[in-house]
């Protein structure tokens, strides 16, 4: 391919082949890498169909890895999906990006940090001794999400980020997600914040999805689980988000398979199912590619 091609020609290079299911491709791959929610929930109730899928995966293949952008550590995250009726047959191990972040906080403490997000990810923070401090006092800033995700939209910041950004601080942001869908509305996340910030000037610093350091830890819990180094030819991510599960995928040379009724599925889901499409033209548009298309992760 030369990259003069007809736009046809070119669209085929990055359409996604239909998976019918997951039982499907199954064969091909001895690990999945699987997003939570959009796939396996929606923040409030979780989807059977999904749930069981990555069981029946668990059980007659391989282990399965959730990977989120959860900013918390994954033991709350346990307790969130337990109380969404997830099952613990469906996964294997859970790395989050709140994980992942703990890393880069551990290298800044005590800090102080100015701590943007509920108090519900303070988690996040445990047994690090990071100090907090209003932002004039701040050394960086640390960013779950916003601090109302209900009602509070990244504008809402902007002066307050204009005067950090002239104090060169660096901003760490544990959930790299721009929006998640709750319930039938979509909220904004960390990534929304921090995408605010750098357009502003700032420094940003991320670990969860689509940078390395959590495919990093991902990758290592499946190779735990198997007993054995992982082929990564062999390992399936799984994910709903353009920005993070199908860019990291990507970037890291993995198989994806997009579900596409997650939050671009105003966009890829007609009232036929699947458009592929659609589908094909949105992924294009962001220069990503994916090896397959589903409309709901199903067996």
């Amino acid at each position: 391919m030369t990259g003069r091609e007809p736009a046809a020609t070119r669209a085929l290079m990055t359409a996604p082949k239909i998976a019918s299911g997951l039982s499907h491709i199954a064969p091909a791959y001895d690990a999945l890498l699987c997003d939570v929610w959009g796939v396996i929930h929606n923040g409030r109730e979780s989807f059977p169909a999904a749930c069981a899928a990555l069981a029946r995966y668990r059980e007659t293949r391989g282990p399965v890895i959730l990977i989120s952008n959860s900013p918390r550590p994954h033991g709350p995250v346990i307790e969130q999906l337990d109380s969404l009726g997830v099952p613990r047959e469906a996964w294997s191990h859970i790395v989050t990006s709140g994980d992942a972040t703990r890393l880069l906080l551990a290298e800044r403490a005590p800090g102080p940090a100015w701590k943007i997000g509920p108090d519900r990810d303070d988690a996040l923070y445990e047994g690090l001794g990071v100090e907090f401090s209003d932002l004039a006092d701040a050394a960086f800033i640390s960013v779950t999400g916003p601090y109302d995700d209900e009602n509070d939209e990244p504008a809402d910041y902007r002066d307050r980020f204009i005067e950090a950004v002239g104090r060169d601080l660096v901003m760490l942001c544990a959930n790299p997600d721009i929006v998640v869908q709750r319930g039938d509305k979509l909220i904004y996340c960390g990534g929304a914040l921090a995408q605010l910030y750098e357009s502003l000037g700032g420094k940003v610093l991320m670990a969860g999805k689509p940078y390395p350091i959590i495919y990093d830890l991902s990758l290592q819990k499946a190779a735990e689980a198997l007993g054995a180094a992982v082929d990564p030819r062999r390992v399936l991510c799984i994910g709903d988000g353009l920005p993070t599960d199908i860019r990291g995928a990507n970037a890291r040379g993995l198989d994806v398979l997009f579900v596409a009724s997650g939050i671009h599925g105003g966009e890829t889901i007609g009232p036929d199912g699947l458009n592929l499409a659609a589908v094909t033209d949105l992924l294009r548009q962001d220069g990503l590619s994916a090896t397959y298309a589903i409309a709901d992760l199903v067996w």
